[in-house]
């Protein structure tokens, strides 16, 4: 394999092109194409292995070794020299391949002929499709020059791949992209199932077109793309409403979108044959791999700066900006790798369902998910790769799990499903206007969480005596500048008139953790769900509070008020924010505006400590919150963004009960009203051991308070308290198999 000019290259390209034009099955364009490389660059094997499922690489095609071993030689991600190319996405470069750590011998191939190993990855963006390898009786290594030259050859590969050149029936080929059903699993953003179409939030750039015929007209296309993209990029810095941090993270951009060394890179893989778009997407590709082995974080999140700019770039080039032409279906299903809450309500109700590649359980996407009751699926990984416009897919937010272009049976068997939870649906509407009061006369309370106007609709239908907790950052975090305090007078005087007399419990602003402000200076905390957050934002910066307070205030028009500060961890902060409410109450007061004809201030108990304040707390406080998810990962030390750990600890554990009962015990004693809020608030059979150890009031999403309230009405809760007695008595470490069983014997469940 000599030294190769630009110039050979490019007939390389020109003539594997050609291949690729010829009519054929797939299996025949890649015996041609391992016989062209082999004999074009004079080297005794060339071989393609090509991916059968995620796992496991397969040998599709050869020249060089035996023809016997097509189809039948595997090996997994990892596995052997091809294995550490695929999995790195990485080449591999040897002059001793049997000496090779990690080498794997397959006999069936009669490669112990061949000494010297160059492996480079078939990749596209991302997608790791499979490995193109060369091999030679000489030891050596290969030069910088043949390295490159094998990677153009399979940029050209990845992207014939992905417009389904090696398609092919039965063992031959390969299976065609975008065409197979796919199963992701990931985990729950917000519970419920549908069915729709995708569509693509960012939907990628295919190129039709990776190998040019003048390298000139594409060097200047690619120059003129950069320079716009420069351009563009200097505008937003320009903007004079960036604070010193958005500049600093642009700035950074900047230098990529500058950087002499992307440019020269991809004009050289121009030179060598490529199109421009082409050229953009191997720099990327190669970059993903080198920065995906970094270890550093703060360099590994460098790569979606890095993908946004190749994306634009894409876009220049190709003239489609991010409307492709696409019409969005009538039941479209959002994918995306990520989106922000206001891109999010944009889209509004007229989704069937979300699913993205990063997300997180308290993201501001899934809050917003679930306050237009939209099931989400999170860490779905690789899906916005495989998925395109109008594929049919199934979002099943109960399991965490997304079927993309199923099988007929699977979508029957789904659509089941659906069609049993509307039918339980239309049973819980039945039940909207009565008590949920159990067989032995206990009634619980329940109500529903909100933190848009969209969300109180709700409150008629589902049936909720009110709302026990409406989040008020939300109108913060989806807009670029603070709101003002009239603008959240309108809003709160809305949500109180929607109620139309019922209870809300508005929650001062909850920012910090996992919900950070856009123009507010982000803090780089190791821990943020332990750092600056909630009420200890609004004490710091009072400003803030009081503004809030004050719009509060003048919503209520003289109407009842209920108020609760997050986040208090001992009985002093309480104080102070409360005195924040008192003193604003007598600011509007003498400033002749109407006061609340009757004031209620509450906390939220998110923290074990607070369950330990003095009497005192318990005696000034009108009522607590019990804010499960939070006191939850404080209770276990588990972090609820951590899937590894998060569902490791039960709800029903026995010493979470336990300490529940202790909190409900303070509250009696001082009569002091309690409710717990949370998502574990609105699974039924938890929901029933809450009011088993005297929780009088629950708060949920909407669509929990029918199967909470069905639940509730056909069970004698002193039978149930007396199970979950006699279980930890007994030692066991959670009351749930005990009060299901219970519940199954007595026809429930």
């Amino acid at each position: 394999m000599p030294e190769r000019s630009d110039s050979d290259s490019r007939k390389l390209l020109r003539r594997l092109r050609d291949v690729l034009a010829t009519p054929g099955k797939g299996q025949e364009r890649l015996d041609r194409i391992t016989h062209l490389i082999a004999d074009n660059i004079d080297t005794d094997v060339c071989s393609i292995y090509l991916f059968r499922d995620p796992e496991t690489l397969e040998l599709c095609a050869t020249q060089g070794l035996k023809k016997t071993a097509v189809h039948k030689t595997r090996m997994k991600l990892g596995e052997g020299l091809v294995g550490r190319v695929a999995r790195t996405g990485l080449p591999v470069n040897t002059a001793d391949a049997p000496g090779e750590k990690g080498f794997r011998y397959m006999p069936e191939t009669g490669e112990e002929l061949f000494s010297a190993f160059l492996g480079v990855p078939i990749q596209r963006v991302g997608e790791k499709l499979g490995v193109l390898v060369v091999q030679s009786k000489e030891a050596r290594a290969y030069s910088e020059d043949e390295i490159y030259a094998l990677e153009v050859v399979a940029m050209v590969l990845a992207e014939m791949t992905e417009l389904g050149a090696f398609a092919g029936e039965g063992g031959g080929g390969m299976g065609a992209l975008h065409k197979q059903p796919v199963l992701f699993r990931g985990a729950t953003g917000q519970e419920g199932a549908s069915e729709g179409r995708v569509w693509l939030h960012e939907p990628r750039v295919v190129v039709t077109n990776p190998v040019a015929d003048d390298p000139l007209t594409e060097i200047d296309r690619i120059r003129a793309a950069v320079g716009e993209l420069r351009v563009s990029v200097d505008d937003l810095l320009a903007a004079e409403s960036l604070d010193k941090d958005q500049k600093a993270v642009l700035e950074a951009y900047r230098m990529f979108a500058h950087s002499r060394g992307w440019l020269r890179r991809m004009e050289e893989d121009i030179a060598s044959g490529l199109s421009a778009e082409a050229a953009v997407e191997k720099e990327q590709s190669a970059a993903r791999a080198r920065l995906e082995q970094v270890p550093d974080a703060y360099l590994r999140e460098r790569l979606h700066d890095l993908d946004d700019l190749s994306n634009r770039l894409l876009r220049i080039l190709t003239g489609q900006g991010k409307d492709t032409g696409a019409t969005m279906p009538d039941n479209p299903v959002l994918v995306a790798r990520n989106i922000g809450p206001a891109e999010l309500l944009e889209y509004g109700r007229k989704l069937k369902g979300v699913v993205l590649e990063e997300g997180s359980v308290g993201s501001h996407a899934a809050i917003v998910a679930r306050a237009l009751s939209i099931p989400m699926v999170i860490h779905a990984e690789r899906i916005t790769t495989e998925a395109l416009n109008g594929d049919q897919i199934l979002v099943d937010g109960d399991q965490g799990i997304v079927h993309l272009r199923p099988e007929d049976t699977v979508a029957r068997s789904f659509r089941d499903k659906i069609a049993m939870q509307a039918q339980a649906q239309q049973r819980f509407a039945s039940l909207r206007d009565l008590p949920a009061t159990t067989k032995d006369g206990v009634t619980i309370s329940l109500h529903m969480n909100a933190g848009l106007m969209a969300d109180l609709p709700s409150l008629e239908g589902s049936g909720a005596d009110g709302v026990g907790l409406f989040r008020t950052e939300l109108q913060f975090l989806i807009r670029n500048q603070m709101p003002r305090r009239d603008e959240l007078a309108q809003l709160y005087t809305r949500v109180m008139e929607a109620s139309k007399g019922r209870p809300v419990a508005f929650r001062t602003l909850d920012i910090g953790s996992d919900k950070v402000l856009p123009y507010m200076k982000p803090n780089d905390e190791p821990n943020p769900a332990m750092g600056w957050r909630a009420i200890r934002v609004g004490l710091d910066k009072p400003g803030v509070l009081r503004m809030q307070l004050q719009a509060l205030i003048r919503a209520a028009a003289g109407r009842p008020l209920s108020i609760m500060f997050p986040f208090i961890t001992e009985h002093g902060e309480f104080i102070a924010a409360r005195s924040h409410m008192l003193r604003e109450m007598h600011r509007e007061k003498s400033l002749g505006h109407a006061v609340p004809e009757r004031l209620e201030i509450g906390a939220m108990l998110e923290t074990p400590s607070l369950a330990y304040a003095p009497q005192a707390f318990f005696d000034m406080t009108d009522f607590i919150s019990i804010g499960g998810n939070d006191l939850k990962q404080f209770f276990f030390a588990a972090d609820r963004e951590n899937e590894r750990v998060r569902k490791r600890y039960d709800t029903l554990n026995a010493s979470f009960l336990t300490f529940l009962q202790f909190i409900v015990a303070r509250c009696a004693a001082s009569n002091t009203k309690l409710s717990f809020c949370g998502e574990d608030a609105g699974r039924p059979v938890e929901a029933l051991a809450f009011a088993a150890i005297g929780l009088r009031m629950l708060s949920m999403r909407p669509a929990s308070i029918g199967p909470v309230k069905a639940l509730l009405r056909t069970v004698d809760l002193a039978a149930a308290r007396a199970v979950m007695d006699k279980a930890r008595e007994e030692g066991a470490e959670t009351v749930r198999p005990a009060l299901e069983a219970w519940l199954q014997k007595q026809g429930h469940i």
